[in-house]
């Protein structure tokens, strides 16, 4: 009696363990699917995260590239808007030249025509 006693609680004993084995089993399979569903979802987090970041490197250099590119073009504009209104000025310089050599050569018109004609005469009436 005392043998057969012991040999059931041996038994469930055994029942007892191997389901507790079973279930902590379960539990470590649930545990690592779970870890591999987050892990997943922050993979893909920081994958898009990865991919958002290589795009904006793309656009920085780009940009970059661009705006050296701006800044060479104004510095030509510049350069060409300042030759421009040098040739204004000299246009000018050139005008108040030639409106100078006009006023001299006037005053030399008329000196010639007055030894030309000779001093005016009064007329006696």
């Amino acid at each position: 009696m005392l043998s057969r006693l012991l040999k059931e609680h041996q038994a469930k004993q055994n029942e007892r363990k191997e389901l507790q084995e079973r279930r902590r089993r379960e539990a470590i399979a649930a545990a690592t699917c779970l870890t591999e569903a987050l892990v997943d979802h922050l993979n893909v987090g920081v994958a898009q995260a990865y991919v958002n970041q290589r795009k904006l490197d793309h656009e920085v250099k780009t940009l970059q590239v661009q705006a050296t590119q701006f800044a060479k073009q104004t510095a030509q504009w510049i350069s060409m808007v300042e030759n421009f209104n040098q040739a204004l000025k000299e246009i000018g310089d050139v005008e108040n030249w030639a409106r100078s050599i006009e006023m001299d050569m006037r005053t030399i018109t008329t000196a010639l025509e007055y030894v030309h004609k000779g001093p005016v005469q009064p007329t006696s009436s």
